[in-house]
């Protein structure tokens, strides 16, 4: 249970977060994201090693779900929806899975 809270109250941080910074400075997330990459400083390095998790987590989502078609595309909304996907998706598999980690984690009992 206190997983599922913790998964909760992130996602509304992050969706008011998000929100506010789009209100602030609109929707041109990626020019200053692969900019920063490219300038070879510490923002760029944060979001290569950010961009490195948002692939191993498309990777992980599409492997437990077989590959199949609909894996491949949880996988590309896990790469582009990183949290915003990813803890609304932990947040339905632990109740899907009542809270069996192992099946959550693997798909499989």
């Amino acid at each position: 249970m206190a997983f599922r809270i913790y998964l909760i109250l992130s996602w509304i941080a992050l969706l008011i977060y998000t929100a506010l910074v789009i209100a602030d400075h609109g929707m041109g997330l990626l020019p200053i994201f692969f900019g920063d990459i490219g300038r070879m400083g510490w923002p760029g390095q944060f979001n290569l090693d950010f961009m490195l998790m948002l692939s191993l987590s498309a990777l992980w989502t599409a492997w437990r779900n077989g590959f199949s078609a609909l894996g491949l595309g949880l996988g590309l909304i896990a790469f582009f929806g990183g949290a915003g996907f990813l803890l609304p998706y932990l947040l339905i598999l632990s109740i899907r899975c009542r809270g069996n980690i192992g099946l959550i984690l693997t798909g499989r009992s």
